[in-house]
């Protein structure tokens, strides 16, 4: 399987929690979008989302839910 580009990996979190307003889990992300495979996300591409879309991660009762300003 190759790579997938950042692009395409932005593009999908975006959308994903573009209908998810109140957020989501990685895990969450995942079942919804089974294009991405990665157990983790590169943490790289984790800060870059934040500049890009404006991705807000926070800890809420143990979870570290991701959502969209």
């Amino acid at each position: 399987m190759s790579k997938m580009p950042y692009d395409d990996f932005k593009s999908i979190i975006n959308k994903v929690l573009k209908g998810s307003p109140k957020g989501l889990t990685w895990s969450e992300i995942r079942q919804k979008q089974p294009k991405l495979c990665q157990k983790f996300p590169a943490n790289q591409w984790v800060r870059k989302l934040e500049t890009d879309i404006g991705l807000i991660r926070e800890r809420i009762k143990g979870k570290t839910m991701w959502r969209l300003k």
